[in-house]
């Protein structure tokens, strides 16, 4: 059983990830792992058996890093802002946030190892983020200027949910940037481009070694 611990956890990123720069932000530096590492071959059932959600947090999205990237190139849309990082995974994008200028960024995710990775890998880039693991979905969205969410539509009805809190927040001014590279449940109208890129992946990752990914928000 892998120990729940703040200490067993960064433990067992370190064991499983080495820090590497992801394709599309190459300025950052991420504690990621390699696609033939151990861990993400684990079936979920036996990753549930040594106490372990899927590890999405080793792994740099296609969604996310086309989302750090447009953040990166267009800072003026966090720049001294409250920024909320929704489903943040590793962190790219939070991390994206504060380089950019971000006046401060609270990263959510409801998978516990997200809050150790986030913190190995703001350490590693020399920003400060804070990290909440409570499930942001269960109330209305937080009061905030920019909320990003990066490879959020993978199942249904998580897509719905997710897409109805965005537009909550949107309704009560909060600017909505979301990256995503095509996923199924992707809404594909009442949403706005901003940006396209082609992003690099693997086959074991995604279904194409470049992902066409695009940065979305909610229109005015």
């Amino acid at each position: 059983m892998i120990t729940q611990s703040l200490e067993g956890r960064r433990a067992f990123i370190l064991e499983n990830t080495r820090l590497q720069p992801p394709p599309h932000t190459p300025e950052l530096t991420l504690h990621l792992a390699d696609e033939v590492t151990p861990i993400w071959r684990l079936t979920e059932e036996a990753l549930a058996e040594i106490g372990l959600p899927p590890p999405f947090w080793a792994f740099a999205w296609a969604g996310g890093q086309a989302l750090a990237r447009y953040i990166l190139d267009h800072p003026q849309e966090v720049a001294g802002k409250r920024v909320i990082d929704f489903a943040s995974g590793s962190g790219i994008v939070a991390i994206a946030a504060m380089k950019a200028g971000a006046g401060h960024v609270l990263a959510a995710d409801i998978d516990p190892f997200c809050g150790a990775a986030l913190a190995m890998n703001a350490e590693v880039n020399a920003v400060r983020i804070d990290f909440t693991d409570q499930d942001l979905l269960d109330a209305p969205p937080p009061d905030a200027d920019v909320i990003l969410a990066g490879d959020i539509c993978y199942e249904q009805p998580l897509a719905s949910k997710v897409m109805d809190w965005l537009a909550a927040a949107h309704v009560r001014g909060t600017r909505v940037l979301i990256g995503d590279p095509g996923r199924s449940y992707f809404p594909r109208v009442g949403l706005e481009q901003l940006a396209e890129y082609q992003v690099p992946t693997t086959r074991e990752l995604e279904d194409r070694e470049i992902k066409k990914t695009a940065v979305w928000t909610l229109p005015a």
